[in-house]
Formats: C-alpha cells, sequence, structure tokens
C-alpha cells in the first residue's frame, strides 16, 4: 500500500545496475524503490540458469573491478566467493594460443616464422605511421596491433560477435572493451610479471590472472540481494513489462505496467524513474511528443541477441588433464569454419558448478539476431549442430556426450553501428527529464561491464541524494582517465 508521505522510485529492470540503485535507496534514502522486471529472474543476463544440477552462467562474468566500494560491496553480500586463476586462450589453426597474445617460444612456434614477421613488420609500421583518425574499429584494432595481428586474431572473432564488417562499428566500442591494451602493455606485463608482483589495480583488464567469483556463479550474488532489498520492504515485481510512461512539465509523472502472466495494465506513479530497459524500448513507451529525429536515432538503434548452448560431457578429445579438463574459464574460438564464437569450461570458473566433478560442464557460446537462422533453429536441432561444431575443430568426440540444453537471451550486448553514431542526439533529449535516470549496459547502450553498471547507479542515487541536475558524471562511468590508465 503506497504511503503518500514518502516518496517512490520507480526502478525498471533487476539487473545488476537495477538492483544497486534499489539497494542503494534503502541503505541511503528514506526513498521507497519498486522495481519490475519483465523476465522471471533477478540478475539479467548475471544470472545463473540450473539445469538438473549443472549451473550455467550466461556470457560468463568475472567480478573484477578497479572500483573498491564495487568489491566491499561484492564480498559483504556474498561472503562465499572464491578466488579464481583466470585463463582464456584463443583457438585458431586447431592451437591454442594465450590470449591475450604473449611473445613467447610457442606462439612463435604456433604461428610461424613468415607469420612472425609480417606481423612485426606490420606492428612497426603502425608505430612509426599510426592512423591519424580512427574511423572504425578496424582503425582501432589496427593502431594498436598492426594490420596483420588484426587479421590473425581480432577481424574474424570480432564479426562473429557483431555480423558485421569491423569497419562498421564505432571505435568508442574499442576503447570501452579494450582500453589501454596493446602489444607493448602485453609485453611490459610479461616481462613485469617475472620480476614482481602485479598490482591488480596496475593492471590492464584483459591482463588479469586472477578474479573473484561466486561459488554458484553470479545469480547466487544477486538473488541474495533481491532478498536483502524485499527483507527492507521493497517490492520486487517479476513478469511485469513497463509500456508506457506518462510525463508533466520536463518530467515522468507515472508508468504503465504490464502483468505479462495475466495480460492486466495498471500504472503507478513515482517520484523518481530509473531505467535500465533498452533505450529504444523507453523511447517508444514515452507517452510525450517525441521529435522525429530522436525517434529514427532510437527506432535504428542495434542490439546483438546470444544462444548458450549447454553440453555435458565424460571427457574432452583435446589434450587434456587426467580430469578430462583443459585449464581454461573460456575460449575464443577464431576458426572461421564454424559459427561458435566462445567456449566456456564452467568446471573452471566454480567446481560448485558441475553437479558431478567426474564430468565436463561446457557452454557453447553464439551471437546472432533474434530471427535470424540461428535463433529461430529448434532446441533440439541447435545443440545437434552445435555439437557437430565443435567435434569439427576436434574438441570433442561426439560419442562423449550425455545431455544438452539451450539458453537465448534477448538484446545482451547493445551495437555500435547503426545509428549508434547520433545516440548522443537521444541521449541529450531523454536527459532533459529531471527525474529520469538512465543506467546500466541496455539503459544507456553503452557496453558496460557488470561494476561499471553498478556504478551508474550508485552515481545516479548519490545524484538524486545532492539534487545534482547534470547526469554527466553518470554517462563518463567507463570513459574516465582512472580507469583506463595504469597509475604510475
Amino acid at each position: 500500500m503506497k504511503n503518500n508521505n514518502k516518496k517512490y522510485a520507480i526502478i525498471i529492470g533487476a539487473g545488476p545496475a537495477g538492483l544497486t540503485a534499489a539497494l542503494e535507496l534503502l541503505e541511503k534514502t528514506d526513498i521507497i524503490p519498486v522495481i519490475y522486471e519483465e523476465t522471471d529472474m533477478v540478475g539479467g543476463i548475471s544470472r545463473t540458469v540450473d539445469y538438473k544440477g549443472n549451473k550455467i552462467d550466461l556470457g560468463g562474468h568475472r567480478f573484477f573491478s578497479k572500483f573498491d566500494k564495487i568489491v566491499e560491496r561484492w564480498m559483504n553480500i556474498e561472503p562465499e566467493i572464491l578466488t579464481r586463476n583466470r585463463v582464456s586462450r584463443i583457438y585458431f589453426l586447431g592451437k591454442f594460443f594465450d590470449y591475450p597474445i604473449s611473445l613467447n617460444l610457442k606462439t612463435l612456434s604456433n604461428l610461424g616464422i613468415f607469420r612472425v614477421f609480417k606481423i612485426g613488420f606490420s606492428y612497426l609500421k603502425v608505430r612509426i605511421f599510426p592512423i591519424k583518425n580512427e574511423k572504425n574499429l578496424e582503425d582501432f584494432f589496427i593502431n594498436r596491433f598492426g594490420e596483420e595481428l588484426y587479421n590473425t586474431f581480432f577481424k574474424d572473432y570480432t564479426e562473429k560477435v557483431w555480423g558485421v564488417s569491423c569497419k562498421e562499428i564505432d571505435a568508442s566500442w574499442g576503447a570501452q572493451r579494450i582500453k589501454g591494451l596493446s602489444v607493448s602493455k602485453a609485453v611490459l606485463h610479461f616481462v613485469g610479471k617475472l620480476f614482481k608482483k602485479q598490482d591488480s589495480k596496475n593492471v590492464e583488464t584483459s591482463l588479469i590472472s586472477q578474479f573473484m567469483y561466486p561459488k554458484c556463479g553470479p545469480g547466487q550474488l544477486w538473488e541474495k540481494t533481491a532478498d536483502i532489498i524485499k527483507s527492507k520492504g521493497a517490492e520486487i515485481n517479476l513478469n511485469h513489462r513497463v509500456i508506457g510512461l506518462k510525463t508533466q512539465n520536463n518530467s515522468i509523472s507515472e508508468a504503465i505496467i504490464e502483468n505479462i502472466s495475466s495480460g492486466e495494465t495498471f500504472s503507478v506513479k513515482g517520484d523518481y524513474f530509473i531505467s535500465t530497459m533498452p533505450v529504444k524500448d523507453l523511447i517508444k513507451a514515452l507517452e510525450y511528443p517525441v521529435p522525429e529525429e530522436v525517434r529514427e536515432i532510437s527506432d535504428g538503434l542495434l542490439y546483438r541477441d546470444f544462444i548458450t548452448v549447454g553440453l555435458l560431457l565424460n571427457r574432452l578429445k583435446i589434450k587434456s588433464d587426467e580430469n578430462g579438463l583443459i585449464p581454461d574459464n573460456w575460449i575464443y574460438i577464431q576458426e572461421k569454419n564454424v559459427k561458435l564464437g566462445r567456449l566456456q569450461v564452467f568446471n573452471n570458473w566454480s567446481p560448485y558448478m558441475v553437479n558431478d566433478s567426474s564430468k565436463v560442464w561446457l557452454g557453447l557460446e553464439y551471437f546472432c539476431q533474434e530471427g535470424d537462422e540461428l535463433w529461430i533453429m529448434k532446441d533440439a536441432e541447435f545443440i545437434d549442430f552445435a555439437t557437430n561444431e565443435l567435434a569439427k575443430i576436434n574438441i570433442i568426440d561426439k560419442k562423449e556426450v550425455i545431455d544438452g540444453t539451450i539458453i537465448r537471451f534477448k538484446k545482451a550486448y547493445p551495437a555500435y553501428f547503426g545509428t549508434y553514431n547520433s545516440f548522443d542526439t537521444v541521449k541529450e533529449f531523454l536527459n532533459e527529464f529531471e527525474n529520469l535516470f538512465l543506467i546500466g549496459r541496455n539503459g544507456m547502450h553503452k557496453y558496460n561491464n557488470m561494476d561499471h553498471s553498478m556504478m551508474t547507479a550508485i552515481t545516479a542515487v548519490e545524484n538524486i541524494i545532492t539534487s545534482v541536475k547534470t547526469k554527466d558524471n553518470i554517462w563518463n562511468i567507463n570513459t574516465e582517465a582512472r580507469y583506463h590508465e595504469n597509475k604510475s
């Protein structure tokens, strides 16, 4: 029952950003958060799906952050966090390469002397004659790795992920995801490890050697967060979709909610509105004269969808230890003759992710578009297709497969192409609503990590508390220099 003497924050979405915003409001204000989540689970893509006691982490979530307050929050909510070794490799030409690429004898041997020479020459060339105006992601990669290394290890995989040429992707995606990583950084990191222990705060995110991980996957932390929120008297309404937003002056006044289970709709008033829903859906929900240019840009925003196939096996075909395992958390599949993008070994994320420790529990990750040939493929057919692909590149023997399942997830990754180059027009329009705060990955159409999404929520609540009018400090998260640069 609503108390008219209290202020309310309507939070759209129960992923890391939405749940963090609710918890911050409960801990630091008298504002009551009310969460509406479209799906039947909390955590967004940072969820844990259980299949017959075997747990799936969608997309893989390393718990690592350079923000102390984020690490403290993780530890306070979930004391049962393990410290795990980070091992990621590239599978290419039927061989494993370190990720990030290490300039060691194994790498040189795998590549062959001729390709190594071409990589070295192209890297030196770009150091002397860099591309001065990076127009796209291809320019970004070439400037940091040289054209030959880009063509060998970055081009095909990136185009698998996004389904378009790197020339069509904005260079800012690389600035957020690759950050300061380059050949020189990788070499310095490798040399530094030989002489001293690395401080994780001074290491590029792509180079970390250890990370934290809840014993039963990321969903464990977010389910506990949801329990804390509800124990403090706030609501989390699952299977509820926001379909309309009414406005008054320069503010949002109420939200129209659809109960997906019953089909009924109702409206809720709020003093603040915190949104993690996809920006294009938010624009469509606004019952307000949206400028034609804003609507056109919003309609042109694109997303990449995601499919995970869980495969349970007796053992791998590829060279492994006595338990039938390889050491990797995940493997980037660079092979051109398969659509498979990444391979997770859930046993190595946490031994608690697999029901029977004598079995190998894999996650095969595919990047697709809702409605394309992969998305509409029937479940059993897709599991068989994925199994055949893994056998095709000699990682498994099909006769060792015991069971499988499939999970589809819409709008997993906001795309940096389509009308993205004009996104600032949409952002400026939405920033005019004084009590509307966009946070999280889809809420900002920004490819944030989990900790960045949480920081956008924390910053939004700080702005509410201090009545700060600007929202630039929210948008600047994951672009500020202190996250990108090593301290001296």
